[in-house]
């Protein structure tokens, strides 16, 4: 009976190490990898986070966009205990509604964001109400967890929004230098590994915040963009604009040094801005630039030898009639030479040189100087306005295109053609960003060395800047635009606006703007202002000028720029 016992016990024995041993040989061999991946499921998850994007410095090496290392919150809905009591708590650490933080709790959803990028007050704050130690990034307590997170910050806040532009939550490049070179500030993102024991703990945090992308270097400079942004604001505030827009460029390079816009926004808050707001005018709106436009006709005039500087024109009418149009000036003249056409900025006066040209040469230089055709500017959105060709134009508009009607530029369009007359007829390529380089100051390219083009000659050129230096002098239209101690050359420009309903132009909504370049004589800065809407003067030289003036006077300060009555005093001692 023992024996039988015995026998029938070891069988039992012998059967069940065979049973656990095909019970492990399924585990271990058979099932292995799909028991491992499910394992994985339950115990490690998987989530995308940003890397740190590349630095955004000005020309001297000031920081315009860093990079902040922020805490986001997390949970694992399986784990949570949906306590109304825990939520309202929460949701008042937070500065959420209640039904906005319960929504989050999605049955089943072992990943959830809570709330990304929490300040560190914040985050301190919900790890005191979910107690977890002030220090720990990776604890978890019943489902909730931070994980770290790079943050897109902006020091300077407003300060060259529309240059430097601005990403999203996700750290998404969305407008600005971030979109235009966001191949070289991004990095691929990484992932984060939580893997959590029984309990639910964390027990590591696979993530790897020292990736980083290159860092970008502006043309701008940031103590020229604020003398610009503050002048543009004292300028709006003044006129009650709708809108206003300041371009500063060094004429030989193409390097823009500032640019502004207003109606303008915070870069750290893009959320509460608007299209007004975000969009660059600079390069993205476009308006008739008025008597601005008459450089076309005036060096084509000089570069053709079709008339001198001391040519004269009758227009002592005040009108012309073109195609059954009669185009006025602002103020009666006499006879005028054509020197003083443009530095009255009389309208007759440059009709009469626009019918001796001929609609084909106006066309020719208008095309020479860019008009109708984008910079190429490294900024997204630019748009390349508009000049209709020859054969499309209508009876008036041999009268209209001349005085700046019946064409669409930009603003940066009109300073690249001035700056052509600065230095000495060549066409340069606008740009922002001077080089690339990582974090650690290794050149990763270079931009800006691009070729010029000529597109007058230097003598036309030499001539035309004397005549817009006159435009300043007295008896111009631009006295108000003049610098203490050194020769302005420039521009004036009054456009009406087209009225929406009637389709007309406007009677009281007018474009004022400015363009020209000081010293005159060796040019350091090439500057346009376009005011929108002044209201109570509508004059290109009594609205902008002065702005031109008070931010050249400002700039040329700060770049140590020497008067030029100083070095001619200089010279005259040197003489004698």
């Amino acid at each position: 009976m023992n024996r039988k016992r015995a026998i029938i016990l070891n069988t039992a024995i012998i059967f069940g190490f065979f049973a656990i041993f095909l019970r492990l040989f399924s585990l271990m061999i058979v099932d292995h990898k799909a028991l491992s991946e499910r394992a994985k499921l339950q115990q490690i998850k998987t989530e995308d986070i940003q890397a740190m994007r590349g630095n955004i410095y000005d020309r001297r090496g000031r920081e315009f966009a860093v990079n902040l290392e922020l805490e986001s919150l997390y949970c694992d809905s399986t784990e949570v205990d949906i306590d109304k009591e825990k939520v309202n708590k929460l949701s008042a650490v937070l500065g959420m509604e209640p039904k906005a933080v319960r929504a989050k709790f999605e049955p089943e959803k072992r990943f959830t964001w809570i709330d990304r990028k929490l300040s560190p007050q914040k985050a301190g704050a919900v790890k005191a109400l979910l107690g977890i130690s002030a220090n720990a990034e990776t604890e978890a307590a019943e489902g909730f967890g931070f994980v770290p997170e790079a943050k897109r910050f902006y020091p300077k806040g407003t300060l060259a929004a529309h240059v430097i532009g601005a990403v999203g939550l996700d750290n998404q490049a969305l407008e600005g230098v971030e979109l235009k070179y966001n191949r070289y500030l991004k990095t691929s993102g990484r992932k984060i590994h939580l893997e959590r024991d029984a309990s639910g703990r964390t027990l590591s945090l696979g993530v790897n915040m020292e990736a980083k992308g290159d860092d970008v270097v502006l043309t701008l400079d940031e103590g020229l963009q604020y003398i610009v942004e503050r002048e543009l604001d004292r300028a709006m505030a003044q006129w009650r604009a709708v809108a206003g827009t300041v371009i500063m460029m060094d004429p030989f390079t193409g390097e823009i040094l500032a640019l502004a816009n207003r109606p303008t926004y915070d870069l750290n808050e893009l959320n509460r801005a608007g299209r007004n707001e975000v969009r660059d005018r600079a390069i993205t709106d476009v308006y008739e630039p008025g008597s601005t436009f008459k450089i076309v006709i005036g060096t084509a005039a000089l570069e053709e030898k079709i008339f001198t500087t001391e040519s004269t024109f009758d227009v002592s009418r005040g009108s012309i009639e073109v195609g059954g149009k009669v185009v006025h000036d602002a103020h009666r003249h006499g006879v005028l030479t054509f020197q003083e056409v443009i530095q009255k900025s009389s309208n007759v006066g440059s009709i009469m040189v626009g019918m001796r040209l001929g609609k084909e040469k106006i066309y020719e230089y208008a095309k020479r100087y860019g008009f109708g055709d984008d910079t190429g500017i490294d900024l997204p959105g630019e748009v390349s306005g508009w000049i209709r060709k020859p054969e499309r134009w209508s009876a008036t508009s041999i009268g209209a295109v001349p005085i700046g009607q019946e064409v669409a530029v930009t603003p940066l369009q009109v300073l690249r053609a001035y700056s052509a007359i600065a230095n000495g007829g060549y066409l340069v390529s606008p740009h922002v960003v001077s080089g690339v380089r990582t974090h650690d100051g290794q050149t990763v390219a270079s931009f800006g060395r691009t070729e010029r083009k000529q597109v007058i000659s230097a003598k036309t050129a030499a001539i035309f800047k004397k005549i817009l230096e006159t435009v300043v002098e007295e008896g111009g239209t631009a006295t108000e635009a003049s610098v203490a101690g050194n020769k302005v050359a420039g521009k004036t420009g009054t456009a009406q606006l087209i009225d929406r309903r009637t389709k007309r132009y406007s009677k009281d909504r007018y474009v004022s703007s400015f363009v020209g370049f000081v010293p005159a004589d060796s040019p350091r800065i090439a500057m346009i202002v376009v005011v929108y809407e002044p209201k109570g003067q509508i004059y290109g030289g009594v609205v902008a000028g002065p702005v031109f003036r008070n931010i050249a006077d400002q700039a040329l300060s700060y770049l140590d720029v020497p008067r030029d009555d100083v070095q001619d005093k200089n010279l005259l001692l040197v003489s004698k």
